[in-house]
């Protein structure tokens, strides 16, 4: 029987990343309980690279992740991962000093961040109402994520890193003895010094499997639909338009528009599917701020993002258990910070370390570590 150095649990953009760069230090075994990769979140994401969102440390490896995402390794993908798009956060006519700050506090991570007001906005997407709109503020550095390209990548990689990849494989019991976890699947039993929990939604659940204490995962819905915009409207230059408030967002999409309620509602773990009342709300927060006709919703569909308290990630490895290595909520920030986090979890799954460039913004071992859930 292979003993392998890293059995990974979840085939998602954690789990594929990591993989991705494991793979230079060990042999490396992928596994996923679904029929292909990605089916839940990573597979539903309609992601955008930011660096102005989150917790400071989401921004630091957003920014580290920047440079890979621009000029991946050859052969990694054969369409570029990231296309220019910008970012306008609008308000009302009572947001002014919360714009202000916004663009202020924007502006500590990104370059060339302005400050609009109402006709400098329109100028960028015409149908917001004029008789809403107080102004805005614009992230030029936003760019649409060709997620797929960019997870194919990481599996194709590792794959030429001669990783393994193997599907249908649900992990339905973990043993550690001696040196080595024995992982149960359907396909039978498998060997491995080290198992990378990076399941995603169901890391808490992966977690007890293995009789370790969860972290508190809490897995919160996110719904996006797609529609038509109005006849002769071009929109394929548009921004991404993001409330103020966080109440929707919408975004062109191969010729279409791509909403959201940017709702967060809690769950369990499952195969999740939109709420038509949040695609109401969300298509009547929308014609509030701007005139878009929605007539008929294309597209519906709904993904998991899954945060813990402090709604930072968990990387490291647990501080019960020997060789079990948590990679953990990300909280929807896991596609843009893919590259950042897959160098951070090597690092740290093999000496311990974070890498400089990484330390050197302000990614620290305790700010990510599951021992911070430890009790007090």
């Amino acid at each position: 029987m292979e003993i392998y150095d890293f059995i990974i649990v979840g085939g998602g953009i954690a789990g594929a990343s990591a993989g991705f760069a494991l793979a230079e230090f060990g042999t490396v075994l992928l596994i996923e309980r679904e029929p292909q990769f990605g089916y839940h979140s990573t597979g539903r994401s309609a992601a955008v690279f930011l660096k102005s969102h989150g917790p400071d440390v989401i921004r630091a490896l957003a920014s580290a992740s920047k440079a890979f995402l621009l000029q991946p390794p050859a052969g990694f993908t054969d369409y570029p991962l990231l296309k220019p798009r910008g970012l306008l956060l609008i308000g009302g006519h009572e947001d002014s000093d919360a714009l202000d700050r916004a663009a202020e506090e924007c502006g500590r991570f990104v370059d060339g961040v302005r400050r609009l007001n109402a006709t400098e906005a329109r100028a960028m997407v015409p149908p917001l109402r004029i008789d809403y709109l107080g102004g805005a503020v614009f992230d030029p550095e936003a760019m649409d994520i060709d997620v797929h390209s960019l997870h194919y990548g990481f599996l194709r990689g590792l794959r030429a890193r001669r990783g393994k990849t193997v599907t249908r494989a649900e992990v339905t019991g973990l043993t550690h003895t001696s040196d080595y976890w024995t992982v149960r699947t359907p396909m039978g039993d498998l060997v491995g010094r080290n198992v990378i929990n990076a399941a995603g939604a169901w890391c808490d659940e992966v977690a007890t499997l293995a009789g370790a204490m969860p972290v508190g995962l809490v897995p919160k819905r996110r719904t996006a639909f797609t529609f038509q915009p109005p006849p002769r409207t071009l929109v394929e230059n548009w921004p991404v338009v993001h409330d103020l408030h966080e109440t929707f967002y919408f975004k062109p999409d191969a010729g279409r528009i791509l909403a959201s309620p940017a709702d967060e509602t809690a769950m369990e773990p499952c195969d999740v599917y939109p709420d038509d009342a949040d695609i109401a709300a969300a298509i009547d927060r929308i014609q509030h701020c701007a005139q878009l006709p929605i007539v008929h919703i294309e597209r519906k569909w709904a993904g998991l993002r899954s945060f813990v308290n402090d709604g930072c990630p968990v990387v490291g490895y647990d501080p019960r258990l020997e060789g079990l290595f948590w990679i953990a909520g990300q909280g929807g920030y896991g596609i843009e910070t893919s590259p950042a986090v897959a160098r951070l979890s090597a690092s740290l799954a093999v000496s311990g370390t974070v890498p400089d460039d990484l330390a050197d913004l302000g990614v620290l071992v305790e700010t990510v570590s599951p021992k911070r859930f430890l009790p007090q």
